[in-house]
């Protein structure tokens, strides 16, 4: 059976490996139509990613098709289109018994600290599969990736604000996890500015999302003069920081207003230091966001299926299975203003 595997930083290498076998009870055996190609796998090839064990294969932003299913299995049948829920937690521990999956201290994500669906087909628990017949494989495949800023917003929690008037949210970093946490935002009806250092990309979110309140980033200080004109100088109640870049990680406290609170999405494997006052002077608070909880899953599927999330912006290049050795690394580079790559295998 066709399968890719991360072998070593920079090195994919395409692989033979045995078919899966029947699924036993609670699995199912699916067929993997597409991939999506998230900063996550990015980091993971270039060696960067804290949690990735190499030889891996990759592959959790997946839409899938149902091919058989295990002894009393109830939710799925064969045929369905479905998107994976990659976190493979064990039900036992202190975050899985208090209802955080996300955070289990066993947890296992497919295609990060076990092999993916970078293949023909392979086994899953059947309740990490969520139902969509209705949607396409492309965006099945997209449903993890909205998760993570689906979740990342449920953290920071913006909204119409606490005296009345309308939170102003700021989003740093206009990659695929900071625009989907844009996607949730903007349904709270918050105001919202984004951030990028990448023109291309606040040009993305002005024409796809209609957000004229963006920042360029350009290293100089220029960012404060325009945070402070664009919430006449109060900054702002919400600042998510999806870029998993340490400086602006550590930065990003600069931009709340007094009571506010900041949400690391991204991830880093180096320091993110600050001094303290900058935190304690405006009484902030500090939040993480890690993974997504399966509610978020249904939630997403109902929304695109609503037409309230429209995802045809998203997908901007795409390679098929045979191609992946000679594509993969042009996702890697600024210059190819990737927003998602997809990885076509039937």
């Amino acid at each position: 059976m066709r399968a890719i595997q991360i072998a070593e930083p920079k090195t994919l290498k395409r692989i033979e490996i045995d078919a899966p076998a029947s699924p036993t009870a609670g699995q199912a055996l699916v067929k993997t139509h597409r991939m999506g190609v998230c900063g996550t796998d990015i980091s993971c090839y270039l060696g960067k990613f804290p949690f990735f064990d190499f030889p891996r294969i990759p592959g959790h932003e997946l839409g899938v098709e149902v091919i058989a299913v295990g002894e009393g299995v109830t939710n799925i049948k064969p045929g369905d289109r479905c998107s994976v829920e990659p976190y493979m937690n064990c039900g036992k521990c202190y975050a899985c018994r208090h209802g955080a999956m996300n955070c289990c201290q066993n947890l296992k994500v497919i295609g990060v600290m076990t092999d993916g669906g970078l293949c023909d087909s392979f086994l899953v628990r059947a309740a990490k599969l969520h139902v969509s017949n209705k949607l396409s494989y492309d965006q099945l495949a997209l449903v993890e990736t909205l998760a993570i800023g689906c979740h990342a917003n449920d953290r920071g929690a913006p909204g119409s604000g606490e005296f009345g008037a309308k939170d102003h949210a700021l989003i740093i970093g206009m990659g695929p996890i900071g625009l989907a946490t844009l996607e949730f935002a903007k349904l709270t009806g918050a105001t919202i500015s984004v951030m990028d250092m990448n023109e291309a990309r606040l040009d993305f979110v002005r024409q796809n999302y209609g957000i004229e309140n963006t920042i360029l980033f350009r290293g100089d200080g220029s960012e404060m003069e325009r945070i402070a004109e664009l919430t006449d100088g109060d900054k702002y109640q919400v600042v998510t920081d999806a870029t998993g870049n340490k400086h602006s990680m550590a930065s990003a406290l600069n931009h709340l207003a007094p009571t506010g609170r900041l949400v690391y999405v991204g991830i880093t494997t180096e320091e993110v230091s600050f001094k303290h006052p900058t935190l304690h002077r405006p009484e902030a608070t500090l939040l993480a966001s890690r993974n997504a909880l399966p509610p978020d899953f249904t939630r997403i599927i109902s929304l695109i299926e609503e037409g309230a999330i429209n995802t045809d912006p998203w997908i901007t290049h795409r390679t098929q299975f045979d191609s992946v050795l000679d594509d993969f690394e042009s996702f890697t580079e600024p210059d190819s203003n990737v927003i998602k790559a997809v990885i076509e295998l039937s």
